[in-house]
């Protein structure tokens, strides 16, 4: 399989043509909480605990910039008011970019909500929020996120529900000079996380577990800061180049008219002098 590169200023990256499955022994380092996350199935699963005292963490030993990462969860089921799951691709420092996934606990029997955001050097604000089309606690289902140079999308189960697309030439800041790492935690949310607070962590469920496998990586790893940079493409059907096509785009009008809860682009009241940019060239 050919790599054509792709130039990427500030950047050397190296082409990775294969989907690498994930080794939860090999490929993360437990961050947080060592004694509440358990590898399992050889390598394949991991569960993550959250109890009064703490949550916990992991985080991927490699770091990449562009990438399409998939993980199937399953979350933590019955009250789980105030919990927070979250999945996402960050960098570091203070100006950092981030993608994320956060999956926010509810009251039993109540639906979960799906938070996404994307954050460019250190500023967010794009949130977008869903209901899931399924109870995301009796099975596994494969979470995933493009980022690419020319868009990010989060899918569900295949589906899109969200895209966020580079759009430089209006002055809207997209992530491409950071690498990430993906990272995933369980941890305490409920000072915001349900109901925006006014449901609290009912501690005599804990500890709340969510499960993880089947941890997959297409990714360009991120070798160095240089000025000659190239990343390999893998063809017009890879990843790198992944859009989303015409029924991907009806499905994710299905998503968007069905199951979004809030958009950032529709909160005027937020946003007193004016939409963001993307908002106003999307609409």
């Amino acid at each position: 399989m050919g790599c054509s590169p792709i130039l990427i200023s500030l950047f050397i990256l190296s082409c990775s043509a294969l989907i690498l499955a994930g080794d939860f022994r090999k490929d993360i380092d437990i961050v947080r909480g060592s004694d509440k996350a358990k590898i399992l199935e050889n390598g394949q699963a991991i569960t993550l605990s959250l109890d009064k005292a703490s949550g916990s963490g992991f985080e991927s030993k490699a770091q990449f910039l562009f990438g399409k990462v998939s993980m199937e969860l399953k979350l933590v089921p019955g009250n789980s008011a105030g919990t927070v799951t979250s999945y996402y691709l960050a960098s570091k420092g203070t100006m950092w970019d981030e993608i994320d996934f956060e999956f926010l606990g509810n009251l039993s029997g109540d639906p979960y909500t799906v938070h996404t955001n994307v954050i460019t050097q250190g500023k967010g604000d794009r949130e977008q929020q869903f209901r899931l089309w399924f109870d995301p606690t009796v099975d596994f289902h494969t979470y995933s996120i493009l980022w690419n140079p020319k868009t990010i999308v989060f899918y569900v189960d295949g589906t899109p529900i969200r895209e966020f697309k580079k759009m430089n030439t209006k002055n809207v800041a997209y992530p491409e000079k950071q690498a990430m790492r993906v990272h995933s935690s369980l941890w305490n949310g409920d000072d915001w996380a349900t109901r925006g607070g006014l449901v609290k962590t009912d501690w005599s469920k804990a500890p709340f577990t969510a499960y993880y496998r089947n941890f997959e990586v297409q990714d360009c790893d991120w070798s160095a800061p240089g000025s000659n940079v190239s990343c390999g493409g893998g063809g017009p059907n890879s990843w790198l180049n992944e859009g989303i096509d015409e029924n991907s785009r009806k499905r994710l009008k299905w998503v968007q008219s069905n199951f979004i809860i809030y958009n950032y682009c529709n909160d005027a009241k937020r946003f007193r002098l004016g939409l963001p940019t993307e908002c106003v060239v999307m609409n």
